[in-house]
């Protein structure tokens, strides 16, 4: 600050202000009198102005001053340089400094400093050139650097006036301290074999504290700021701190090989992770600010993007079925920092869970399993990768894949598990748990393309559960029937909102039925109207009624035809169930059974026991049903008749007598009746007829598309083709409904060229 003050106020003394009856001083110890200065309009009470005038002689300086002071300058610089103590005293040193810069001799005294400085430089390279050890080198290399930094901190200070004055008014030249770096630069780093030497010694020593080693770090920080001052630092040295090492180089080892040297998915994050928050301490540490973000890319790049496939391969889906949260957290965040690692999180996802889709042997627990892992990869984006947008639509992009990989058949499976989940209802659940699995459910639902497949069985198993009243909860069902509308649209629903309209209109029949008739016998009618398109179509099964039924039937339909005249009466008997009046010794109970359970009591009303083959012949059930029957009336929680001898299964010469111990805690016991499992023949039959109607709506959008553009090439209708529609085709499949459409004259071929097609109106 005193120098500063010094020169500020130096600069100004051409021109010195004398106040009345003082005296001036000048920096050459020239005075002036106050008789010098005139005063005009000197008469009393009159205002004064004051006049200032300019000296009339520059003084001149002594002869041989101008040498003379270089001399004194030159040697207290060399002085400096060596180390050694000036003889003359620093403000000395200044103020001559100041005289030969206010007599126009700035230039010559640049000149020369300039000179002394870099013959001074020159010197040092030499004893650079030399073989030494590294760390002996980095050692001298810092020692010169900061020698040079001292020196020119000392010299600036006694040209301080020449800087501020001939340097700040010509933009071209350096500042002193700016020549002293530019000297150091272009004689000692610039030289290639010490600029290189130097380099490599730092990022060796850089490579050993990486392995471990305890390095100088305070020769690292001082040789990395000569770098950074120098400005040699973002071009070779961060091009060395780059190259793959075997620090960086780190390969992944497969997870079925525990013994291999190098480390599995979670021990290589953590591996990744502690490297870059070292490499992130080594920037606030010694390393400059401006190299920490192309630093830290390229270590990113070599830990992890280099990596980034192998990583996902062989480890996502190991920390996905142990739920790794930690090192599933922990690969977010690492991968989150790589261009493209949440897409190629989207690309493995597909590939590591497919299996549980495309094997038969994993049907029966696909959607099980598909449900569960929806939930644990929804709790992972949650919690490990912080609900990211881009995870989420990866995800959703990966289950649409896998989930397809086998056509149809995760729609087929999926109706079934839902039929399991509504026939169980409220004995594996509460109302609200089942809600929600529905609801889990539904979001499977979206993934999948052939929703005709499941709207095809789901229809099927939907209208046993009503016909023979196997839904345990009526609400739940009505609650899937609004989720697939919501999803599907009121067209997909149609058919099924009819199976409930008839199950209503059937109620509403039979209470009118049973308030104008006095019915015979013990025996309560149940009858269901059944609407034709809305239900599927069964085989027709003949068996032995009992005269009083039959004799139920014909009432019924006397009433019936008398209300809806006009309409088709259908029996279907193998659909029908009814209440029975029962009698044991506990006391009288009430059974609700099929219409094969009623025909099989009712003939212990007649006799006290039966073989298989009498119960067969005298009810005319056919022998698997009968089979089935048996086994639900005698082997199961409620066993109201005995079988000799006892088993699970019914075989040939088994024989049957009715339960008169037969105990329940409940008045009204409902016996349910085992269902045959989906034979192979019923499964392809709903499956073709899934492809019959398919083929209807392929029809209907080439029909529509060509009546919409009239003429269209193959590879455009194909293309327009597949955006309508909501399910897989084959190309083959569709070239033979293009031809069927040509045969029947929808459309024709171009006869210039035979790849366009003409709409015939």
């Amino acid at each position: 600050m005193a120098e500063e003050s010094s020169a500020s106020c130096s600069s100004n003394k051409m021109k010195t202000v004398f106040l009345a009856g003082g005296v001036g001083h000048h920096a050459n110890g020239l005075t002036k009198t106050a008789g010098s200065t005139t005063f005009s309009n000197s008469k009393p009470g009159a205002a004064k102005k004051l006049v200032i005038k300019n000296f009339k002689e520059k003084p001149k300086l002594p002869e041989n001053y101008t040498h003379e002071t270089w001399q004194k300058l030159k040697e207290a610089v060399e002085a400096i340089q060596n180390s050694i103590s000036i003889k003359y005293n620093l403000e000395e040193l200044y103020q001559a400094v100041e005289n030969l810069c206010s007599h126009k001799i700035s230039a010559k005294l640049y000149k020369q400093l300039q000179v002394v400085c870099e013959d001074h430089i020159k010197a040092q390279i030499d004893q650079f050139r030399e073989y030494l050890f590294l760390t002996l080198f980095l050692k001298k290399i810092d020692k010169c650097w900061q020698d040079h930094c001292r020196q020119m901190i000392m010299i600036r200070s006694i040209f301080l006036f020449l800087d501020r004055t001939y340097v700040l008014q010509n933009s071209m030249l350096p500042s002193v301290w700016d020549m002293g770096l530019e000297l150091f630069r272009f004689y000692i780093i610039s030289d290639m074999k010490v600029q290189s030497k130097t380099i490599d010694g730092i990022l060796l020593l850089i490579e050993r504290e990486r392995s471990g080693e305890t390095v100088d770090r305070s020769l690292l920080r001082s040789l990395l700021s000569m770098l950074s001052d120098l400005q040699v630092w973002l071009s070779p040295f961060t091009q060395g701190m780059g190259k793959p090492t075997q620090w960086i180089s780190c390969p992944i080892r497969p997870v079925n090989q525990p013994l291999a040297p190098t480390p599995v998915v979670p021990d290589y994050l953590h591996h990744v992770n502690k490297r870059l928050e070292e490499e992130a301490d080594r920037v606030i540490t010694y390393l400059d600010q401006s190299t920490q973000k192309p630093l830290i890319a390229t270590v990113e790049k070599q830990l992890l993007g280099e990596h980034l496939t192998a990583t996902l391969q062989k480890g996502l889906n190991h920390l996905l079925d142990e739920n790794r949260i930690q090192d599933l957290c922990l690969l977010y965040q690492l991968f989150s920092r790589v261009r493209g690692g949440v897409l190629v999180w989207g690309y493995f996802l597909p590939s590591t869970k497919h299996t549980m889709v495309i094997n038969p042997e994993k049907d029966k627990t696909m959607v099980q399993e598909l449900l569960d892992f929806k939930d644990k990869v929804d709790h992972i984006i949650h919690v490990c990768f912080m609900k990211n947008e881009k995870f989420v639509n990866a995800m959703k992009e990966a289950f649409e894949t896998f989930i397809n990989k086998r056509t149809n058949k995760p729609a087929e499976l999926i109706a079934k598990h839902v039929d399991w989940k509504l026939r169980a209802g409220n004995k594996e659940a509460t109302d609200e748990e089942l809600e929600k699995m529905l609801d889990k459910i539904m979001i499977i639902f979206r993934f999948i393309y052939g929703k005709d497949v499941f709207e095809a069985f789901y229809k099927k198993d939907l209208a046993k559960r009503l016909l023979v009243g196997k839904s345990a909860s009526v609400d739940a069902e009505k609650s899937m029937l609004s989720k697939l509308k919501h999803e599907c649209g009121a067209a997909f629903t149609s058919k099924l909102e009819g199976m409930f309209k008839d199950m209503e209109l059937s109620k509403d029949i039979m209470v009118q039925f049973k308030q104008c008739q006095n019915l015979p016998g013990n025996i309560e009618l149940t009858v269901n109207i059944l609407t034709m398109g809305y239900w599927p179509t069964y085989v027709p099964m003949e068996v032995h009624l009992l005269p009083e039924m039959v004799r139920l039937q014909e009432i019924f339909k006397t009433f019936y035809l008398g209300k809806h005249s006009g309409r088709k009466l259908q029996w279907q008997s193998t659909l029908g169930h009814c209440v029975l009046k029962a009698e044991f010794k506990e006391g009288k109970k009430e059974l609700q059974v099929s219409l094969f359970q009623t025909l099989v009591l009712l003939m212990f009303n007649e006799g006290e026991e039966f073989t298989l083959e009498e119960i067969k012949l005298a009810t005319g059930i056919e022998d698997g049903e009968l089979r089935r029957t048996l086994q639900s009336l005698a082997c199961g929680k409620a066993r109201v008749i005995h079988k000799v001898p006892k088993s699970k299964d019914v075989e040939d010469g088994d024989k049957f007598s009715c339960n008169d111990d037969f105990k329940h805690k409940l008045f009204r016991i409902k016996i349910n009746q085992i269902q045959m499992k989906e034979t192979v023949e019923e499964q392809a039959s709903t499956t073709e007829r899934v492809y019959q109607d398919r083929q209807y709506q392929i029809d209907a959008a080439i029909v529509r598309i060509m009546k919409m553009r009239k003429t269209l090439s193959h590879n455009l209708l194909v293309s327009e083709v597949y955006n309508q529609l909501k399910f897989p085709v084959k190309p083959a499949d569709l070239k033979k409904r293009i031809e069927s459409l040509i045969d029947r004259d929808y459309m024709e071929r171009d006869k210039e060229n035979p790849n366009q097609y003409n709409y015939v109106a």
